[in-house]
């Protein structure tokens, strides 16, 4: 009776790990933040393992049937669309819910957005947080990056394409001149760093329409 939280690939599907992919094969359900995305790598696998949704719109509702599966000893895996579980997405609350009835949760490491980015980025990786999404709503930004004016640890978020000019309009606000980097389409074909002020990076979008996932990080430190 073991939760595993197996990291799966965030672009190439070449970096599922061996333990990853025979975890998946042998457990007894699979539990995916959106099924048809994950089929995708199954069925590249060769994984034929059950799978049933968990995401944030069900898992209040399932949580507590889960629970009472693993307890009557079966094996499930959770998995994300990609990536780590627990990163921006519900794996919290049924590892909590595991966690409370006894049960035991094992980590299956593997790929990170945030990692990746980190690592790549050429800003200090020795200390960072972890910002999420950002508010939807300028204002509520602003006050964000207000509060991280004497933030000494690197800082990474994620950001849609439809809202980075937005963001970086209000780190050029708030933060002047701060070194910003942006890792675009991490690991897949158009992987891609940009590096530079947020004016600088506004000026290349201007030319450049932006398209894909994108991680942003800045160290207040670093100009």
């Amino acid at each position: 009776m073991s939760l595993y939280i197996v990291s799966t690939p965030i672009g190439n599907l070449a970096d599922i790990t061996i333990r990853a992919s025979k975890i998946l094969a042998e457990c007894d359900l699979i539990l995916a933040e959106d099924t048809r995305t994950s089929k995708k790598l199954l069925t590249h696998l060769g994984i034929t393992t059950p799978m049933s949704a968990y995401h944030d719109f069900n898992k209040e509702r399932v949580t507590a049937g889960l629970v009472a599966s693993l307890k009557n000893g079966q094996e499930i895996a959770l998995i994300t669309d990609a990536g780590t579980p627990g990163v921006a997405d519900p794996a919290f609350y049924i590892v909590r819910a595991a966690i409370a009835d006894g049960i035991t949760v094992i980590p299956v490491p593997g790929a990170s957005a945030v990692l990746c980015a980190l690592v790549a980025s050429g800003l200090p990786s020795d200390r960072f947080i972890f910002e999420n999404f950002l508010p939807h709503k300028s204002g509520a930004r602003r006050k964000l990056f207000e509060s991280l004016k004497s933030e000494a640890r690197t800082v990474i978020f994620y950001e849609t394409p439809h809202r980075i000019v937005k963001t970086l309009e209000d780190i050029k606000e708030v933060l002047g001149g701060v070194r910003v980097v942006i890792g675009r389409e991490l690991t897949k074909i158009h992987e891609e760093f940009l590096r530079g002020s947020a004016e600088e990076l506004l000026a290349h979008f201007a030319k450049h329409p932006p398209r894909g996932e994108m991680v942003v990080l800045f160290n207040v430190r670093i100009q």
